[in-house]
């Protein structure tokens, strides 16, 4: 499986991206739309878990051949599912795939992503999380080979897609400078080890270690990161992470 994820600014241009995908090969029945919504639109949702360690998404590969056959005859768009995300708000889920998945099964689809064996990394949720909150859609677009892969890539990037390592990074930027500020009060020089507190920054997001301590995490980061895991920077941008996703929380609680 070859998840290729768009990012948009415009909930018009991610449905129409989502169309043209078809184009490229991908079976309507492997195409997610998540756009935020308001008021009667408030039809879907994307549920949050916290665990597993790579991926939200092991269970789109397990459910994608249930959806593509409840996708028969169907038009993409057309099927939706009523969910609300604590913290996110409402959000729309069109397209067979996105009913099953984000739909009414609530916590019984968060179990599932524990056991499916393909889909999009669960340690990007906190990225998608991110694009809606900020009112941007997002589509995926889950890929079965290279060559439809790539083909999808092309379709989301001539619809004014943002990639999501180009959000990602557009994400860090905009934490960076707080980040650098904080590590350096006390002397130590932040430019050489960016790279090194960023991995830990960004690991305190997983969904299974949001709110958990790094000592709490310890084994399953040496077996991750065993060349970063005890190092000062990784650790210390894990803890930074963890403060960073607890004010969020908190922000959003208020």
């Amino acid at each position: 499986m070859h998840p290729v994820v768009g990012i948009f600014t415009r909930r018009e241009d991610a449905e129409g991206a989502a169309a043209a995908l078809k184009s490229a090969g991908i079976d309507r029945g492997r195409i997610i739309v998540l756009t935020p919504g308001r008021g009667e639109e408030r039809l879907a949702a994307v549920p949050t878990r916290e665990s597993e360690p790579p991926g939200i998404g092991k269970a789109l590969g397990t459910l994608t051949g249930a959806a593509a056959g409840a996708a028969g005859g169907m038009q993409l768009g057309t099927v939706v599912s009523t969910l609300l995300v604590p913290g996110l708000g409402p959000v729309i889920a069109l397209g067979a795939l996105g009913t099953v998945l984000l739909g009414a099964l609530g916590a019984a689809v968060g179990h599932a992503f524990d056991d499916a064996p393909e889909g999009v990394p669960r340690d990007d949720l906190y990225l998608y999380e991110d694009a809606l909150r900020h009112g941007r859609s997002v589509v995926i677009a889950l890929a079965d080979a290279d060559a439809r892969a790539e083909a999808a890539r092309a379709v989301l990037a001539a619809a004014g897609a943002e990639s999501l390592d180009a959000f990602r990074d557009r994400w860090w930027s905009g934490v960076r400078d707080a980040e650098a500020a904080d590590y350096e009060s006390i002397g130590r020089p932040f430019a050489g080890v960016e790279a090194d507190y960023r991995r830990g920054f960004e690991c305190a997001l997983g969904a299974d270690r949001r709110g958990r301590a790094y000592d709490d995490v310890v084994n399953e980061l040496k077996q991750r990161y065993p060349d970063l895991y005890n190092t000062d920077a990784f650790r210390g941008g894990y803890e930074r992470g963890q403060a960073w996703a607890a004010g969020r929380r908190t922000d959003r609680a208020a």
